[in-house]
């Protein structure tokens, strides 16, 4: 018996061992990313839909750790985002590196259709946009070896008003974003709905263009075709599709709906993929968004790419890796000790920042609420994070004591403007309000009558918890809501939930300013 307990020990210390990362690497709402190298690092992007600044920028040493850096769209002139619907906005971006300046293509939806920038540093400032003449989303850009510079996106309109599916290539001026040759079809996938987010890579002497087919949903996968011409004609991989959790064998992995990978080769000469997928909770509901994941990819000379050797990935990989170069754990309470916000906070649109004072002085984040509530396809007075794991915790420190019972303040767990969950301080309350669709409903209000609370949103698997404090030691429960009842599958769009603060005058703007001491995030 002994003996048997002693080999189960070891076992699991040898499979511990075995453990080199843990995917996602970077969780939480960080979907449709993009990779570049210089030299030995490595730069990536990811799409931010409704949410101000646009574009977050990471940095890496081995493609497992990442350290946000800044973002790529932080002006109301490179982002404009006024009035836009729920998951309208900036999609799929791109990045890549050429000749000492680093691009940076994406589209929004909203306004403006496809266009890129440029920075010859990744961490900002980034230029003004070159908007490019090209239909479809999720634009890409390749330098050819002859000198050419290549746009391709996901359809295209033509000024006779014919739509073209399937991936689209035209050549551009990269001084002015102009395009020199008409868009020009080159695949339409393997067969599967929504052929997007084109990637061509160059080598062995073939063009390898790389897609997302199935939707970004539990079909999503990743297919290959190549050619000896850039237009074309393309031939599908007979291992397609090279990425995919939609067989048999995954139906059960607690990652689903993998895709739109981008590749990137090594500085050791190994090829990797980065993807995004979601971990599903309370049964086929995910909450945290579609995040980014990391894969090793085996490509043989004159060969085809396969990711992870059958196409599948796991929560814990057991692959070589670079050496590893973790950066410094952050600390999980904002003191809100800086005149700007940390790169981890957003805001819904774009911003009327004299609503906003960060108090680095007195570490405070003074709100100063307007008409506009959380319901409004607006830029309600709001400063939200992701939500980065299914089990956590978010609690702030909140004073404000309003003068008419139109104000309030609180904090929120946010999947967009028609679903989300507050706890709500205004004049004498407490109340905790769920916003499900057209349906507003207040599940619990309590008499309050002091200036300061406490107010914790906790998540598991199947629920969301909400109490408060007035002492900042026990915690009093309003109540517990179904995470589904929030989650992408129930609510639609492509974001995932954040966790902020907000304050409204709910029609009419407030005198009262809502002062926060801090926030503090803990996953779990």
């Amino acid at each position: 018996m002994v003996c048997c307990f002693l080999v189960l020990i070891l076992s699991n210390i040898t499979s511990s061992a075995q453990i080199t990362f843990r995917n996602p690497v970077i969780p939480g709402f960080h979907p449709d990313p993009s990779v570049c190298r210089v030299g030995d690092d490595y730069y990536l992007v990811t799409s931010t839909f409704e949410y101000f600044p646009g574009v977050p920028v990471f940095h890496s040493k081995d493609l497992v750790n990442w350290d946000q850096i800044g973002h790529c769209l932080t002006r109301d002139s490179q982002l404009p985002l006024q009035k836009c619907r729920a998951s309208g906005g900036i999609y799929a971006p791109t990045i890549r590196y050429h000749d000492g300046l680093f691009y940076m293509v994406t589209t929004n939806v909203s306004g403006g259709g496809n266009f890129f920038v440029t920075a010859k540093n990744p961490a900002g400032e980034w230029s003004e946009p070159l908007w490019v003449n090209q239909g479809g989303i999720d634009p890409t850009i390749f330098w050819d070896e002859d000198g050419k510079v290549y746009f391709m996106s996901n359809g295209h309109q033509y000024s006779d008003g014919k739509y073209v599916e399937g991936i689209v290539i035209s050549e551009i001026d990269l001084k002015t974003g102009k395009r020199i040759t008409e868009p020009i079809p080159v695949w339409h996938g393997t067969g599967g709905r929504y052929p997007e987010a084109p990637h061509i890579y160059m080598k062995d002497g073939y063009y390898y263009l790389l897609i997302a087919e199935g939707g970004t949903e539990y079909g999503h996968g990743v297919t290959v075709a190549r050619s000896k011409s850039v237009y074309g004609p393309y031939e599908a991989a007979p291992v397609n599709p090279i990425l995919t959790h939609f067989k048999n064998k995954t139906q059960t992995s607690p990652i689903q709906g993998t895709g739109h990978a981008d590749l990137i080769q090594a500085h050791d000469g190994s090829w990797w993929a980065v993807f995004l997928a979601f971990r599903p909770q309370n049964g086929s509901h995910h909450l945290t968004g579609r995040e980014t994941y990391l894969a090793p990819v085996s490509w043989p000379k004159d060969g085809w790419p396969i990711v992870n050797n059958d196409g599948s990935v796991a929560i814990e990989m057991n692959c070589p890796t670079l050496p590893l170069k973790p950066f410094a754990v952050k600390p999980v309470r904002d003191e809100f000790s800086t005149v700007v916000p940390g790169f981890e906070w957003n805001y819904l649109r774009n911003p009327s920042m004299e609503n906003y004072l960060f108090d680095a002085k007195n570490g405070k984040l003074i709100l100063k609420g307007t008409g506009l509530t959380l319901n409004d396809t607006d830029s309600p007075t709001f400063l939200g994070r992701r939500q980065e794991h299914i089990n956590f915790s978010a609690t702030t420190s909140l004073e404000f004591q309003p003068a008419k019972t139109n104000e309030e303040a609180g904090i929120t767990a946010l999947m967009n403007n028609g679903y989300h969950f507050d706890i709500v301080k205004s004049k004498g309350i407490l109340v905790l309000r769920y916003q499900l669709g057209s349906i507003t409903h207040i599940a619990k209000e309590v008499a309050l009558n002091t200036d300061k609370v406490q107010l914790r949103i906790e998540g598991s698997d199947k629920y969301y918890t909400f109490s408060y404090s007035i002492n900042g030691l026990s915690f009093v429960i309003l109540g517990k809501a179904d995470t589904n009842l929030i989650s992408t599958e129930t609510a639609g769009g492509f974001t995932g939930v954040y966790l902020g603060m907000f304050a409204s005058g709910n029609g009419v703007k407030c005198n009262t300013p809502a002062i926060f001491d801090w926030f503090e995030y803990k996953g779990i």
